[in-house]
């Protein structure tokens, strides 16, 4: 189903008892992330939080709302993200693809067709209300965490174009507010919209920018989602939500925009502005951001529903709700990984991997060395360049029982055999690499080893139980388990 406003989707949650209403006012300097912090941390990600009174705002706060596998799926519109895993695949499975290339065209040509591309409307409920003088003090924009350099807008759907060719990129970028009309824009190095930038750079012109919060949830992941360059978000977009998208012309410029936003802050970035230091910022790795040179971007119009809310979210040690959000982006985007590694069997991203810095795979091995063919692959694959360490394991693992890939870690690795390094772009969050943007990668080969793979004795079976004997035992116990269920008969007085 599609969600005709932010509101909408705050009814079905609260609906499904997976909202709670902070009444109190909170101050959104650190307060609110505090709040939302113990409840990411709760047993199943805990409740998406509605704080209705926030400290020197107008726009009460929503955020946790994506922050459990639930709250996911209907932010997308059904009930488990392996549905629109299945309908995906069945889509690429009409006309076998013979390359990823393939895939993702075919993937453009199914969305187009399905769903159609989003239509253009003379005006929206993004522009009921235009501030008289654009002044972002009256959001309740968060300073995350102590160290943050200070308040951080960290749910944006930053749109831009290609000057040359004219394509539509929506991204998420954290913005740092530098007063009440300006801030950092910090796409980073391998960022659409950084590329973006680089071009207006050379042709000497200014950018405009267009950033939209809120609306149809569907909307924020599909600005989060691992989309080639060049692939439109929006029509993603309108392949999740199964509605076509409304798009409205901002006032400042021609960039479009969905009519049904909470927010449109309009503004441009000017290449003829030196970028400046951004940062430092409590990042998804669980550590600070240390500062860093970012443009500016500067607002000339901001404009809101009448209803607004302002949705929000912080980043920080695991489990956070971005957890949730890239789990459902590995779900349903790993038939397209599959067409280009058909031994793939499935993938995990581990919440304490942060994304990019640890990734498990299990296959189905059919010739030496075959863990390693794929570790390389995967490298190669898009967002998957900035993976800091790939682990290989057979397809009888469970991927997401990481209790399951340590045992065959310690018990498959031979660290001098099985064991590859490799070097390559980073992600420019990471800290630990020994220059920005570029960083060493480990591949680990956790699966059983097979003739023709070197230094192999021959390898041991698993030890398993015989099914016959697991079956017997489960009659068994239904057995013991009726008797002790039934009533003790009464002995005769």
């Amino acid at each position: 189903m599609a969600y005709d406003s932010l509101r909408q989707f705050v009814q079905r949650l609260e609906q499904a008892g997976e909202l709670r209403r902070i009444p109190i006012e909170v101050d959104p300097i650190l307060e609110i992330t505090e709040f939302a912090d113990r409840e990411m941390k709760s047993p199943g990600g805990g409740k998406a939080l509605l704080f209705e009174k926030c400290r020197d705002a107008a726009f009460p706060l929503l955020i946790n709302a994506f922050g459990s596998h639930w709250r996911m799926a209907w932010a997308l519109g059904v009930e488990d993200v392996e549905e629109i895993a299945r309908e995906l695949e069945g889509l690429l499975k009409a006309k076998p693809p013979r390359s990823f290339r393939e895939a993702i065209a075919l993937l453009s040509t199914a969305m187009d067709l399905r769903y159609a591309k989003p239509i253009r409307v003379s005006s929206g409920p993004c522009q009921q209300v235009v501030m008289k003088a654009p002044d972002l003090r009256v959001l309740p924009i968060q300073k995350c965490w102590p160290l943050d350099a200070g308040r951080f807008i960290t749910f944006p759907l930053v749109f831009t174009r290609d000057p040359d060719t004219g394509e539509r990129n929506v991204g998420m970028y954290r913005m740092q507010v530098v007063d009440e009309r300006t801030t950092f824009m910090h796409w980073q190095l391998h960022k659409t919209g950084a590329r973006h930038w680089r071009r207006y750079c050379e042709l000497k012109r200014r950018m405009p920018v267009a950033v939209c919060l809120g609306g149809d949830p569907v909307y924020t992941f599909a600005a989060t989602a691992p989309l080639p360059d060049g692939m439109d978000e929006l029509m993603l977009a309108g392949f999740l939500r199964k509605k076509r998208i409304e798009l409205v012309r901002c006032v400042t410029h021609d960039l479009e925009v969905p009519a049904d936003c909470d927010f449109v802050l309009e503004g441009y970035v000017d290449p003829s502005e030196p970028p400046e230091p951004e940062g430092p910022f409590g990042d998804h790795t669980g550590y600070y951001t240390l500062p860093e040179p970012y443009p500016k971007f500067h607002i000339e119009r901001i404009s809101h529903r009448a209803d607004a809310i302002y949705p929000s979210t912080i980043v920080g040690i695991p489990p956070m709700e971005d957890f949730y959000m890239g789990t459902a982006s590995v779900r349903i985007f790993l038939p397209v990984f599959k067409l280009t590694f058909n031994e793939i069997v499935d993938l995990a991203l581990p919440a304490e991997g942060v994304f990019h810095n640890l990734v498990v795979v299990s296959i189905r091995k059919q010739f030496p060395y075959h863990a390693m063919k794929v570790m390389h692959g995967l490298w190669g694959m898009g967002q998957m360049m900035f993976t800091k360490i790939i682990i290989v394991v057979d397809d009888d693992v469970n991927v997401h029982n990481f209790s399951d890939v340590l045992f065959r870690l310690c018990a498959n690795v031979d660290p001098a055999r099985d064991i590859i390094f490799s070097k390559g772009p980073a992600d420019v969050l990471d800290h630990a690499t020994p220059e920005l943007g570029f960083g060493s990668k480990m591949g680990i080969d956790a699966t059983h080893k097979i003739p023709g793979e070197a230094n192999t004795r021959r390898w041991p079976p698993l030890i398993r139980m015989d099914p016959a004997v697991k079956k017997r035992v489960d009659q068994l116990l239904q057995q013991l388990s009726a008797s002790l269920s039934s009533p003790t008969p009464q002995s005769p007085r």
